[in-house]
């Protein structure tokens, strides 16, 4: 009995307390542990790795074709090809380690990463609604911002392993393939414009991402609405400007929005951005940070109104 009764008493922490700041951290860090335990996450994994290796290979292609092209033709996989032709191809994907080549591969991952955080949005914050988890995490020592903290945390690691951490990738692997020496100390402010676009991109769709799971809550109604962000803003902005003539109908495609903060932090040429025209770039700033305004003032209410069983 004296045993059972020394187990049963009430055994205080020992750890160091920490301030409830370190509770997002944990509430992140249990977020990715529950999302990487889906299979169709790690399948949406591999469709990214598919267009992560399609630009490394054809940045490598690129180079060797270059260095082939003192004849017309070159021998692939034992059939001759024509090797202006291939890299004409090519050179609308810009894979030669300028800004572009960057800004093209943020670009097409988007496509996977619009599924990615739709089915993020839905497990980490939808499920938190319909089964009422919320209020017990808001029962604990930590603030209601603190637990939109840790999930935006959780979301932003995602979209940063999409996209900053294989664009540095590339741009390690251009440094490489040509002189690294001048090419790393010539590009480096390539590789803080990466940064910078991730940081755009994380700042951004997060809080878009919890704010549409605290919305809809369910994978399909959020897999419809980033479609329709991703999919159908783009075609209505493209006709819009076209009809209007008026390149500021482009500022309601937030994907494109988010393309022009990537290029500026990239320092690319306004003028080499395609389709023509664009929006300024510090148009672009405005319309993403309206996103983010929005965003808050949304989540600030709905959060407010989850009563608190203490």
């Amino acid at each position: 009995m004296a045993q059972t009764d020394t187990l049963l008493r009430y055994r205080p922490w020992r750890g160091t307390p920490r301030g409830p700041l370190f509770a997002s951290t944990a509430l992140a860090r249990a977020s990715l542990k529950l999302l990487l335990r889906r299979r169709l996450m790690w399948g949406l994994f591999a469709l990214a790795l598919l267009v992560f290796f399609f630009f490394f290979y054809a940045q490598y292609l690129v180079v060797w074709i270059a260095n082939q092209l003192a004849t017309e033709t070159v021998r692939f996989a034992g059939i001759p090809v024509n090797a202006r032709n291939i890299t004409r191809f090519l050179d609308r994907l810009a894979l030669n380690g300028t800004d572009h080549t960057f800004g093209n591969f943020i670009w097409y991952q988007g496509y996977v990463l619009v599924i990615v955080l739709a089915l993020a949005g839905s497990v980490l914050v939808g499920n938190d609604f319909s089964h009422g988890s919320l209020p017990f995490y808001l029962s604990k020592p930590i603030g209601r911002w603190h637990y939109v903290l840790g999930k935006c945390l959780a979301i932003g690691a995602l979209i940063n392993l999409l996209t900053t951490v294989p664009a540095i990738v590339l741009w390690l692997e251009a440094g490489l393939l040509y002189d690294w020496k001048s090419y790393y100390l010539e590009n480096f402010t390539l590789l803080l414009g990466i940064i910078g676009y991730g940081f755009a991109l994380t700042i951004t769709l997060s809080p878009l991402t919890v704010a549409t799971a605290v919305l809809v809550r369910r994978t399909v109604p959020m897999a419809m609405i980033w479609m329709g962000l991703f999919v159908l803003l783009p075609m209505l902005s493209g006709w819009l400007v076209e009809t209007l003539k008026d390149e500021r109908w482009r500022l309601i495609d937030l994907w494109n929005d988010l393309y022009l903060c990537g290029l500026s932090c990239l320092s690319a040429d306004p003028a080499s951005i395609r389709p023509q025209p664009q929006p300024e770039y510090w148009q672009a700033w405005v319309a993403t940070g309206a996103v983010v305004a929005a965003c808050v003032l949304y989540l600030r209410r709905r959060i407010q109104a989850v009563e608190i069983v203490q």
